[in-house]
């Protein structure tokens, strides 16, 4: 098992790869236990979780809501949670932002940690301590920043999941490579078969990767002040299709990706032939480099993205592989892009 920590000003994470789901109940030492999942989850692993009551939200971003979280308000009141109780959030990454979100607001703040069970959380959502709901059309608009005591991640809960669900997390893995690890990105084209295979050396190998880059970035900048933005590498032009499209997020971020080494090449900052490599690896992973759909769509929801200002976007660019860059784009240089790959 590999531990990590994420020392950052609103907590200390403690990062727990390839332990069991079950040893959950080592990682906080109070017996009132509030457990938030999902229908799925609780089918497949209810009989692996800790003791405590469970609160069982939706499915899909259609719950990531403030409705839900006024729900779990009010289990928090009916199970007389109090400020020495305790919130688990055991599932995808919807279920970790929400759980997150209502732990970090009620009460002020009660302690929280997470079991991710899919991939794209495991690497993505369940480290860095953003935790927030979607609002009036607007992602992930009403938020904390707050760390969880920790983030549990089990490879073996992977080997339930779809394979689109796999390779959907994957999105994000190459995202790490792309903005920060060129040697990811040597491993995950040598690898591509065995990591989408689950091999268990290289897929906790692959989270190891993923997770050490994020906490790295999220250590300097936990407020996304500046070097935390680049977290957000595919995911301007991703949300904007993953709203419009209706695809799942890792298949719209892939997309995304490919969309911002175009732009990158278009403003001389990409070689061409660094862009194709990254649209190859993606490609590698069976995730999608481009689609068809509705650009007018995608450009409208781009402009409601709360990174916009004055007809500029703030977007993540690729110097090279392994060198992200936080530049303010016209919205209409990304409308270019787009209209060249759809």
């Amino acid at each position: 098992m590999k531990r990590m920590e994420l020392k950052a000003h609103t907590g200390t994470c403690e990062i727990a790869i390839g332990e069991k789901l079950e040893n959950v109940k080592n990682y906080y030492d109070t017996e009132k236990v509030a457990i938030i999942t999902d229908m799925n989850v609780r089918k497949l692993y209810g009989n692996r979780f800790p003791k405590g009551d469970i609160i069982e939200i939706g499915l899909g971003e259609a719950s990531k809501t403030l409705e839900t979280v006024e729900m779990i308000y009010n289990r928090f009141t009916g199970m007389r949670i109090d400020r020495s109780s305790f919130v688990v959030g055991m599932g995808g990454g919807i279920v970790t932002d929400v759980a997150g979100y209502a732990a970090s607001t009620y009460l002020r703040g009660i302690g929280f940690g997470f079991v991710p069970t899919t991939l794209l959380a495991q690497v993505d959502a369940a480290i860095g301590g953003k935790n927030g709901v979607n609002f009036s059309g607007y992602k992930n608009l009403i938020g904390t920043t707050r760390q969880p005591k920790f983030s549990i991640c089990d490879p073996e809960v992977l080997k339930t999941l779809p394979e689109r669900e796999i390779r959907c997390g994957f999105a994000e893995v190459i995202k790490y490579a792309a903005i920060s690890d060129p040697g990811l990105m040597l491993f995950l084209e040598k690898n591509a078969g065995k990591a989408l295979g689950l091999d268990n050396e290289t897929i906790n190998h692959v989270i190891e990767g993923s997770i050490a880059t994020k906490v790295s970035i999220v250590e300097k900048d936990e407020m996304d002040n500046g070097e935390r933005m680049k977290l957000n590498f595919g995911h301007t032009v991703g949300h904007a299709i993953e709203k419009t499209a209706g695809i799942p997020h890792g298949e719209a971020v892939a997309i995304g990706m490919a969309a911002a080494a175009d732009v990158s090449v278009a403003k001389g900052m990409l070689k061409k032939e660094d862009a194709e490599r990254l649209k190859n690896l993606i490609r590698l992973f069976g995730l999608p480099v481009s689609a068809k759909m509705d650009v007018e769509g995608c450009i409208e929801a781009i402009d409601k993205d709360k990174k916009r200002s004055n007809g500029k976007i703030r977007m993540v660019l690729l110097g090279e592989i392994g060198k992200a860059i936080v530049k303010d784009i016209e919205i209409r240089e990304i409308e270019s892009a787009l209209r060249g790959i759809w």
